[in-house]
């Protein structure tokens, strides 16, 4: 199973927004990931599903992957907002999602730091705090059939938008 971990695009400042789930994407954060979003799809990436932060900025970033043709599914999860659980989400993938079918590609749109220590703990079963993804970027991964996938993943891509554009 391919998963791909998308940070969403450049988003308003946070001084000027009350509450930081509510900051949206600005205009040159929806242009470039829309750019990003074309190049996704002109690779021949399309996602069964879209998993996203439940907060503005990631919603939009997964409607504009949705409106490039890269999937039709979109759903929220909670888990997805900063400092959410990634055991929480390998307990979905486990019940929901796997359900012993391979071949399948899902993307997580969400922030940093999570989705670089998720990326990490997938691949080495800890978190450094290396993995940086920028905004709009993205990380590709194997996930394992039929295993827990901490620690038992396999990266193959890590990318900021500059290198897709």
């Amino acid at each position: 199973m391919e998963l791909y971990l998308i940070r969403h695009g450049i988003a308003a400042e946070r001084e000027t927004y009350a509450n930081d789930e509510e900051r949206p994407l600005t205009d040159k954060g929806r242009k470039k990931t829309e750019k990003v979003a074309k190049q996704l799809r002109k690779h021949g990436l399309r996602f069964d599903l879209i998993l996203t932060s439940p907060l503005v900025r990631a919603r939009e970033t997964a409607t504009i992957l949705q409106e490039a043709g890269l999937s039709s599914q979109v759903e929220e999860f909670t888990n997805l907002a900063p400092d959410g659980d990634i055991h929480a989400w390998v307990s979905w993938l486990e019940e929901r999602w796997e359900n012993g079918t391979s071949n399948k590609c899902l993307a997580l749109v969400g922030h940093q730091p999570d989705l670089g220590n998720w990326a990490e703990t997938l691949v080495c079963g800890t978190t450094q705090e290396k993995f940086v993804l920028k905004k709009a970027g993205v990380i590709g991964l194997n996930l394992p059939e039929a295993k827990m996938p901490i620690g038992q993943s396999e990266l193959f891509l890590l990318t900021s938008p500059k290198w897709l554009l």
